[in-house]
């Protein structure tokens, strides 16, 4: 499949509405740009965690099994301040769009349930959930308002049943995508006539991946990033402004 060339004639916003409008299944699928309107610094902005620190060691599992501690003493602000983080305009916009019938899914690589927070009702996280968490040692099952005074203390959890370490149900670098999330997202984006990615680079997978099977099942694609990614070349319409795009949509539905 080769990219469609002349990106200049895609930034038009009136096409977006136009595929919108024409699409009866449209997925969106979102970044951590759309959680940085909430405050959240993203990985690969221009202000983001990237520039200051490895992000992808805070999330490394062969470094969380050797030292937890790294992990709860780097991460209180990207997973456990979230009580005080509000859902930003693009997740609002996102579920009254799903209300309105104009977005059926939200696949998301992110891990705030922000989206949920918001209203969306049917979101695949195909990076886990920072929601739940288990132990490492026996299993026990936990929620993020058990384990989230400790964890924002830069403590590590502890089990209650047996003292063994808390591990979030969040997919770190080195483990697998969740299964039952990843068949969900390639069902939603194989049958999707249209999918609008939002706030992200595309360039991590295998979640980059269901833009390739929406692609390969005939579906057409939406950028919306103030980066370029390599989708924009196979892209239908561009934007660089999810402001924009927000606006845009509340007045065309």
């Amino acid at each position: 499949m080769e990219p469609s060339i002349n990106l200049a004639d895609k930034v038009s916003m009136g096409k977006i509405i136009e595929l919108m409008k024409n699409s009866d299944y449209t997925i969106a699928f979102t970044g951590a740009g759309v959680s940085t309107f909430s405050g959240l610094k993203d990985f690969r902005g221009e202000k983001g965690l990237g520039k200051i620190m490895e992000p992808e060691k805070i999330f490394d599992i062969h470094i969380f099994n050797s030292d937890p501690s790294f992990f709860y003493s780097h991460a209180r602000e990207l997973v456990y301040d979230l009580e005080n983080i509000r859902p930003s305009l693009v997740h609002m916009e996102l579920a009254r769009l799903e209300k309105a019938g104009a977005v059926q899914a939200v696949i998301t690589q992110n891990i705030d349930r922000l989206h949920q927070r918001a209203g969306s009702k049917k979101v695949i996280e195909v990076h886990g959930t920072a929601e739940t968490a288990y132990c490492r040692s026996c299993g026990e099952r936990y929620y993020y308002h058990d384990m989230a005074p400790a964890a924002a203390r830069g403590d590590v959890p502890r089990c209650r049943e047996c003292g063994g370490v808390i591990k979030p149900d969040i997919t770190f670098y080195g483990e697998s995508l969740p299964e039952r999330a990843v068949m969900e997202a390639l069902e939603a984006s194989s049958k999707a006539d249209l999918i609008i990615a939002l706030g992200s680079t595309l360039v991590v997978y295998p979640a980059a991946s269901f833009i390739d099977t929406s692609l390969q099942n005939g579906g057409k694609l939406i950028v919306v990033n103030n980066q370029p990614t390599p989708y924009d070349g196979y892209a239908a319409a561009l934007c660089t402004d999810l402001e924009e795009f927000c606006r845009l949509t509340a007045e065309g539905f």
